[in-house]
């Protein structure tokens, strides 16, 4: 996947689940989703190639980094909870999705019951590692 539909495919995905917020915190070049005021997804460059940063779970992370060379640690994020993906033909639409799909369910399986939007079978499909 080139690095253009990269990130527009990342951000179509993130930006259509429940109470998504987009948004621009760091500047216009620079954009974040948040559900409930938590960042699950952001969308930059690094060295002028088009990068998506996503929340991950630490075993599945490393996991991911051996398998797909485009997946490395989250730059300039916790790079224990967080992957960068940059473009290479070792990324799918179907891989992106899960992805940007399990980044916003860990966010929103930290909020308090009260404020977890409702939760559509479409925004969870996929999205367990066993």
């Amino acid at each position: 996947m080139d690095g253009t539909t990269l990130r527009a495919t990342a951000l179509r995905i993130a930006t259509g689940l429940p109470a998504a917020e987009h948004c621009f915190p760091f500047g216009p070049e620079h954009e974040v989703c948040k559900v409930v005021g938590k960042v699950y997804f952001l969308a930059g460059e690094l060295r002028a190639q088009p990068l998506v940063t996503l929340k991950c779970e630490p075993e599945y992370s490393l996991a991911l980094q051996e398998e797909f060379p485009s997946i490395s640690p989250g730059y300039h994020m916790n790079k224990k909870h967080w992957i960068s993906i940059s473009a290479g033909d070792d990324i799918t639409d179907e891989l992106l999705d899960e992805l940007v799909r399990s980044s916003y369910m860990l966010v929103v399986s930290t909020l308090p019951r009260a404020k977890r939007p409702g939760l559509s079978a479409q925004a969870m499909k996929g999205i367990v590692h066993e």
